[in-house]
């Protein structure tokens, strides 16, 4: 069996004082492929932050472990360099640096040494012509008047490259029309089976799951996982939805002289 290589142990987090993470509790192994989902609100992406360290989220209990290492506390470049990944659901435009520049530089900033240029453009250009992306896109400002398809094929892309151990993709497959899925699931399948990395994907949609061996499937509602199960629970949500999951309205009860 595969090492466990992220351990979430009882973690609750708040943003401005209302608490949005309650107890958490999540295991992931060397290579496998796990998928959150819930309804609108749940906290789904809210855990996707808080995993990697956002500052914009309080921990209020609870520890992160990354490969061994309690990383609970440690800010999000930190757990960048120790392997883990995030990809957003509104990806940031950032003008005047470009989407090599940016590439090339967490490169340097993951392993520590010199980026050899040659190496690294042939791996660039096998990449972007794997997710269908002109070469020009390389030179254009990061996600600078980029579609929403462009800047999640993008994010793929820097996913490609960097081979990180841990990669949280966050509605990845949002907005995206039916070629789009398919290409983006072609790099995300690439990096799960030949580069050997843990996923722990977020969405509502199930089509970017059809091309991948789905290990766990995790249901979060108010912010607690409710329901664990294998990946017959997505088709068990597909069918049924979550309110199976989210559990009856309380109704007072009304006393009466």
């Amino acid at each position: 069996m595969a090492n466990i290589l992220l351990q979430v142990k009882g973690l609750s987090a708040k943003i401005d004082e209302k608490e949005l993470l309650h107890n958490v509790d999540l295991e992931i192994r060397e290579g496998e492929t796990h998928v959150l989902m819930g309804p609108n609100g749940a906290g789904k992406s809210t855990l996707g932050f808080t995993l990697m360290g956002s500052p914009s989220y309080e921990l209020t209990g609870g520890e992160i472990i990354f490969d061994g290492e309690d990383v609970t506390h440690l800010s999000a470049d930190k757990r960048a360099r120790l392997g883990m990944f995030m990809t957003f659901q509104n990806p940031l435009e950032i003008p005047g640096l470009s989407l090599e520049s940016f590439i090339r530089g967490a490169i340097r900033e993951r392993t520590g040494a010199p980026v050899k240029i040659m190496q690294f453009h042939r791996d660039l250009d096998a990449a972007m012509e794997l997710l269908q992306m002109h070469p020009s896109y390389a030179e254009r400002d990061l996600n600078v008047g980029f579609s929403g398809g462009e800047k999640k094929k993008a994010e793929i892309l820097q996913l490609l490259m960097l081979s990180p151990r841990l990669a949280i993709l966050d509605e990845t497959d949002s907005g995206l029309d039916v070629d789009a899925v398919r290409t983006v699931s072609e790099g995300i399948r690439i990096y799960q089976q030949e580069r050997g990395g843990a996923l722990l994907i977020i969405t509502h949609s199930t089509r970017i799951l059809e091309s991948l061996k789905v290990d766990r499937t995790h249901i979060l509602v108010d912010g607690r996982i409710v329901k664990d199960g294998d990946a017959s629970l997505v088709d068990e949500i597909n069918a049924n939805g979550f309110e199976a999951f989210t559990g009856p309205q309380e109704i007072p009860m009304v006393q009466f002289d």
